[in-house]
């Protein structure tokens, strides 16, 4: 029988001509790794040996390649770049034939795709398939290493069908660019990549590739970006299960940035989901970087107190106050009930010193101008919690009085309420010749009208009531 094999053309040219050569494949891999393996075992340069099986193997994947006999030019190629690889790790020859097999014209996509797949466990780890392999830095190996995978990236380009493999190699190259302190290079490489769009690869893996963009991008301190990128997460996917160690380092994450902005009531939000991931509630205290829900619920409480009052904030202090696990957290407690009763809080609070000293109020242990800025936030919104209690209780009252409720001098407590009144948080007028604060609204003749005629309405209707029930009870009495 002969080594070739026609499957022939059908009519109308719907299928092109297929030759078998696997038999012929078989042969010439055989005849090139005996060829480079009596080189290697004589202990002579295995240079020429090299060349020369891969002179045999090449015209063979010409005739393959042009015959259209897929199976046997995958065998091929992937003999050629094991052949490379085997005679001393000859990467310089390794990275020129796989440049040369991928860049042949017509090149098929498996064979390209066999190209990849033969390449990345010489590069990276088996288990992730990202990780690169470790060598020692600054030398031959390492140089060769992160030139292999600059190639594999440069052949996966625009490819469909390798869209994960480059993927995965932007993380490589990424993480390799961290580890010789090149934290924008690895920024950028990583956000070149647009993961989210990737229909190959699955949901955690999308999730780690962004998370990973949004740590870089953060270390680069190119907030808007990390903002951006922190969009392309979807919460609903975090609440799936087995993402939430995912969860939790997404939120870490998004608090940094909002540290940055400043944003309390985000920080509360971000704090308060890391709180509600089961992985924490498990955990009591903190271990290291992973944090336990202690924690995560007095970030929670502080950043709920240092957020500007509204219904939303008021809805949130309410839900947390429920929470059973709040009375094991005695600072916590006391402060929360604090904030939702109505009624004056005394600056400092008792435990002031202890909130104030939680590691989440600063990016860094030397980040002095963010703790001050708390710091002032949070005596100013017990100043507006005061304020906001007061005018429940005056309709007007003279500013040295209020002064003295507030522990302020005059001249802050006019500054703090100009402040909430131009917010619209807080209807005041100020009357300095008389030194009083109104705090109730001037109304209108016909609004005291309508509001007395609703009142003797609702007083009416009370009598009316009153008198029907004493003649009930006196009926039946008479009986």
């Amino acid at each position: 029988m002969s080594a070739e094999a026609s499957s022939g053309k059908a009519s109308g040219g719907q299928l092109e001509e297929r030759v078998d050569l696997s038999l012929e494949t078989t042969q010439k891999i055989d005849q090139a790794t005996s060829l480079l393996a009596s080189a290697l075992s004589s202990n002579n340069d295995p240079s020429a040996a090299l060349n020369d099986a891969l002179s045999l193997l090449m015209a063979l994947e010409k005739r393959c390649r042009v015959g259209n006999d897929t199976p046997s030019l995958v065998r091929v190629c992937q003999a050629s770049l094991r052949l490379c690889h085997d005679a001393n790790n000859d990467v310089e020859a390794l990275v020129a034939t796989l440049k040369n097999l991928s860049s042949r014209r017509s090149q098929k996509s498996k064979a390209i795709a066999a190209l990849v797949e033969t390449c990345l466990p010489w590069i990276v780890s088996p288990d992730d398939m990202f990780t690169p392999l470790y060598v020692a830095p600054d030398t031959t190996a390492s140089a060769l290493r992160d030139r292999l995978v600059e190639e594999l990236r440069s052949i996966t380009d625009g490819k469909m069908y390798l869209e994960a493999e480059r993927a995965r190699l932007t993380r490589t190259i990424a993480i390799i660019y961290e580890g010789e302190g090149k934290v924008e290079e690895a920024a950028d490489v990583l956000g070149e990549v647009h993961v989210e769009t990737y229909g190959s690869l699955s949901k955690r893996e999308k999730v780690e590739f962004i998370l990973e963009q949004m740590r870089l991008t953060l270390m680069k301190k190119d907030y808007v970006r990390a903002h951006i990128v922190s969009n392309k997460v979807k919460r609903s996917t975090l609440e799936e299960e087995g993402m939430a160690t995912l969860k939790v380092k997404f939120y870490t994450l998004l608090a940094s940035y909002y540290k940055h902005d400043k944003n309390a009531l985000e920080l509360a939000k971000c704090y308060h989901a890391i709180y509600s991931t089961a992985c924490v509630q498990a955990v009591e205290e903190s271990e290291g970087e992973n944090m336990g829900w202690k924690e995560a619920l007095t970030n929670t409480i502080v950043f709920l107190c240092l957020s500007e009052y509204g219904n939303e904030v008021k809805d949130m202090m309410e839900r947390v106050n429920v929470d059973i696990k709040l009375d094991k957290i005695v600072e916590c407690n006391d402060t929360i009930k604090a904030f939702l009763k109505d009624e004056i809080i005394h600056y400092p609070l008792p435990h002031q010193t202890t909130l104030e000293s939680i590691p989440s109020l600063s990016n860094t242990q030397d980040d002095s101008d963010l703790k001050s800025h708390w710091h002032t936030t949070f005596h100013t919104r017990i100043i507006q919690h005061n304020l906001r209690t007061t005018s429940i209780y005056y309709r007007q009252i003279h500013l040295s009085r209020l002064s003295q409720l507030l522990s302020l001098t005059p001249a802050e407590t006019e500054r703090h309420i100009s402040q909430m009144v131009s917010f619209g948080s807080l209807y005041a007028k100020i009357d300095r010749p008389k030194d009083i604060v109104r705090f109730a609204k001037k109304r209108c003749e016909e609004e005291v009208l309508t509001d007395w005629a609703e009142d003797i309405k609702e007083l009416l209707g009370l009598v009316e009531k009153t008198t029907y029930l004493i003649q009930k009870e006196n009926m039946v009495q008479s009986h």
